[in-house]
């Protein structure tokens, strides 16, 4: 774990809030790291072994609670960029935490949504998710599953091949992961399903992102954390910015029947 060269924030001094008309801004306070995930250059992380794959889980887990000790910090951003397309700046295989003083946007509307569907049915959305795609008679989005997480193709996704691994008791936060065997499920897991994203896709760039409660919220019974998983295959142009929609044109089933279907050498 290094701080970023570029960061986008910086860690020293005050948010200072204020107006300028009817525009409100603050100055960019937050925290900027990089998880370096392998001494080996050129290893990426689908090819770590589970073991230390494990290690890296659990360095984004602790660097997330260590960061939410700064009060002036309201959501830890871990996020993956591998390969050009994808935005990584550098080769090596790393990952990224950003510490934010306001908690993003997308998040926002993602935990807003998931706390009417709780209002209305009075049960987590994501665990609805989780049992429909898993039900014997189901399952035609799932991509795998093992005993505590489940990778599956949403029902509407962004883009192509776009995966999501989710846990399948309910919890709302990544830094409430318990034990060592539910942080080795989740590392076999996200390798297997990188796995097979790269021998369906022949190793393409992707993006993955942790999606998790802001620590001041504590334990959310309407929010489920996850992490999702978007390869790079197609282009986000004036249509899908001026629209808020994505043409993609492979269905989940299809996608995720293939990724299934696939057999990865251990």
């Amino acid at each position: 774990m290094v701080p970023n060269k570029f960061p986008a924030l910086q860690i020293e001094g005050a948010l200072d809030r204020r107006g300028e008309g009817l525009y409100d801004k603050m100055n960019g306070i937050g925290a900027h790291e990089v998880v370096i995930e392998t001494p080996q250059h050129d290893r990426d992380l689908a090819d770590l072994p589970v073991e230390h794959l494990e290690l890296v889980l659990h360095a984004y887990r602790e660097r997330m609670i260590d960061l939410h000790k700064d009060r002036r910090f309201r959501y830890v951003l871990i996020f993956k960029n591998h390969g050009g397309p994808a935005g990584a700046t550098l080769e090596h295989s790393h990952t990224q935490l950003i510490a934010l003083p306001i908690i993003p946007k997308h998040l926002q509307e993602e935990l807003e949504g998931a706390r009417r569907y709780y209002e209305l049915k009075e049960r987590c959305v994501f665990c609805d998710i989780v049992a429909q795609e898993t039900a014997h008679d189901n399952g035609r989005r799932v991509v795998a599953v093992t005993d505590r997480f489940v990778a599956l193709a949403p029902y509407a996704p962004r883009f192509p091949f776009e995966t999501w691994i989710l846990p399948r008791r309910h919890d709302s936060s990544y830094e409430r992961i318990e034990g060592a065997e539910e942080m080795r499920d989740l590392a076999g897991l996200l390798k297997d399903t990188i796995q097979r994203l790269n021998v369906a896709l022949e190793r393409p760039p992707f993006n993955f992102v942790v999606h998790t409660a802001p620590v001041s919220d504590g334990d959310l019974e309407y929010y489920h954390w996850h992490l999702e998983i978007m390869p790079k295959l197609t282009r986000v142009a004036g249509f899908e910015i001026g629209s808020g929609f994505y043409i993609n044109p492979t269905p989940p089933e299809d996608a995720a029947q293939y990724l299934r279907e696939l057999t990865i050498e251990v």
